[in-house]
């Protein structure tokens, strides 16, 4: 089992769903469950395709943080 953080950006009724740990990696879905269910098999599917190719699976030593801050606008 690993463990992979994901964003999640809400864009035009849908949910855009990124992996940071894994480049390239995308997903969306209409509702936010559906988002992460989707995020979950694009992981896979990423994963799979490293293992096939023979290339090194990429862990998440750290995760990425969301932090807001305020700025004078």
């Amino acid at each position: 089992m690993r463990r992979y953080t994901i964003l999640v950006k809400p864009d035009e009724g849908a949910y855009v769903v990124s992996v940071p740990t894994l480049p390239g990696c995308h997903s969306v879905g209409d509702t936010l469950a559906e988002a992460i269910e989707n995020a979950q098999e694009a992981i896979e599917l990423y994963l799979d395709t490293l293992r096939e190719r023979g290339e090194p699976i990429h862990e998440e030593t750290e995760h990425p943080q969301a932090i807001i801050v305020d700025v004078a606008a």
